[in-house]
């Protein structure tokens, strides 16, 4: 599949490796393509961003990005749920960081030492990779371009789509701004 992907999109998946890298995770995950593609510039994917207001708010998406990584990667609707059976997540979090560190919590941290060799995606990066796969195939598209991993990360359930939900990007507002037709493009699931 990675020999259909334009060079935009390699750029996207390598520099999502580097996220993961600088934040110590054992496995690259859908996040980590999320801040992969809000660094991009002079692509689809980042026209799209511009057009729908995210510019000038990046920080703010990676800032949620961040707090939901260390809620152990819980979306808000998550934790708002345990929040009504009494789990409060946020006082939990606080806890464990003050006893463990910040960012004790968080999904796929690796324990002392340096990582060493390849760098694995978790399921739901690779989840991310098959909808840009169907997102590229539903348009006719030969070619899987980071526009297509931005359709797949809003598409699919999870804290990258929240987030970017949260901060006016929908499936249906990308598919608007990429293809200028009313979000009624099938499914990339």
């Amino acid at each position: 599949m990675f020999e259909r992907f334009t060079k935009d999109a390699r750029d996207v998946v390598r520099a999502a490796v580097a996220h993961a890298e600088r934040a110590d995770a054992g496995r690259v995950d859908a996040g980590h393509l999320l801040l992969a593609l809000l660094d991009r510039e002079g692509s689809r994917a980042s026209f799209a961003l511009a057009a729908l207001g995210l510019d000038g708010r990046r920080e703010s998406v990676r800032e949620a990005l961040e707090l939901a990584r260390r809620r152990g990667g819980l979306t808000q609707a998550e934790t708002d749920a345990l929040a009504g059976l009494g789990i409060h997540v946020p006082e939990i979090v606080a806890r464990v960081e003050e006893a463990h560190g910040t960012g004790a919590l968080s999904a796929g941290r690796r324990g002392g030492g340096r990582w060493s060799g390849h760098r694995p995606f978790g399921q739901e990066a690779k989840d991310v990779l098959t909808g840009a796969l169907r997102a590229a195939t539903a348009r006719r598209d030969r070619r899987i371009g980071d526009q297509h991993l931005l359709l797949a990360l809003t598409a699919r359930p999870g804290v990258p789509a929240e987030v970017l939900a949260d901060h006016g990007v929908t499936y249906e507002s990308l598919t608007r701004v990429l293809y200028g037709d009313g979000g009624e493009a099938r499914a990339v699931g």
